[in-house]
């Protein structure tokens, strides 16, 4: 019997003391009304709950506040993930852009670098052939300035050795770089002849000694008629006399006076170089003429020229 009672005594003191200590939820409003039977350890687990209870709301708001933030910055990063990868398919772009535009780049200055070497070439060999052709120029300047040296020369001889002769018979000047010799039909001719009178003979060797002396000086006898038709046993027309007349110096200068053939030669004008007017009889005289041509030899130039 005093067993029991020892085991109930305890029971009955805790349900006393648990009907006397109201039971809270944090954030309850109602107001705290504790027995003055309470101890102070009580009161002091009750301000122990009512902190705690104040920090978990706190830390539910904070907590609320950052799944808020953790949301906003998720989405934020969808946002710039999205923006990255329009960039980096923008940057693969413009990068396969860049190189077709650098290969593009490359060809394109190939392509120049080889029209420059093409130009660089040609404006060589073009300022070669210029070097060459004014090397050619200053040669030709220097024949050209020999030959009319010896054409001056050769003028100032003939006049000389040509003084005991009338101008109306025989002239001599420089025309185009060469000597004409000019002798009428009065001192070579009789009318309608081809045979050289010895007046004219002596003309003719007074002419070969200075042309023996001078051997580079071509010779071209040039025979002329006026325009009163001719027509004899021996020449058909004016045309045919004048061939006759050269063709009977040039053998006079060779055959006689040894002037080698090749540097002779006859040609016939007839009445087709009229000197003079052809209406008047002073102007038929002066057509009736040969003209012996002398010109400095043009071997060296015709070399220049094609080469």
């Amino acid at each position: 019997m005093k067993k029991v009672s020892y085991l109930v005594f305890p029971a009955i003191l805790i349900i006393v003391f648990s009907s006397c200590a109201p039971v809270y939820r944090c954030g309850d409003p109602r107001p705290l009304k504790t027995p003055l039977t309470w101890s102070k350890n009580m009161k002091q687990v009750v301000r122990e709950r009512d902190r705690l209870c104040t920090d978990l709301a706190s830390k539910e708001n904070e907590n609320a506040l950052l799944k808020n933030n953790l949301t906003d910055m998720t989405n934020k990063n969808k946002e710039l993930t999205g923006q990255f990868n329009d960039l980096m398919m923008s940057s693969e772009d413009l990068k396969k852009r860049y190189n077709e535009l650098i290969d593009k780049s490359i060809s394109q200055t190939e392509q120049l670098n080889m029209a420059l070497k093409a130009k660089s070439d040609e404006l060589e060999m073009k300022e070669e052939l210029l070097t060459e052709r004014e090397k050619a120029l200053k040669e030709m300047q220097k024949i050209i300035a020999r030959q009319d040296s010896i054409t001056k020369r050769l003028n100032n001889i003939l006049h000389s050795a040509l003084l005991g002769f009338n101008p109306d018979e025989l002239s001599v000047e420089i025309k185009n770089g060469k000597v004409y010799v000019s002798m009428s039909d009065i001192l070579l001719f009789k009318s309608g002849s081809a045979t050289v009178e010895s007046k004219g003979r002596e003309a003719l060797k007074l002419l070969a000694d200075v042309l023996s002396k001078n051997p580079d000086i071509d010779i071209l006898v040039e025979g002329h008629t006026d325009n009163v038709p001719i027509k004899t046993s021996v020449y058909k027309d004016n045309w045919d006399l004048s061939v006759a007349r050269a063709t009977s110096i040039v053998r006079i200068l060779s055959v006689d006076y040894e002037i080698p053939p090749t540097r002779l030669t006859a040609s016939g004008k007839g009445e087709y170089f009229p000197k003079a007017d052809n209406e008047t009889a002073a102007g038929r005289a002066k057509n009736r003429r040969t003209e012996i041509i002398l010109s400095p030899k043009l071997e060296e130039i015709m070399q220049l020229l094609t080469n």
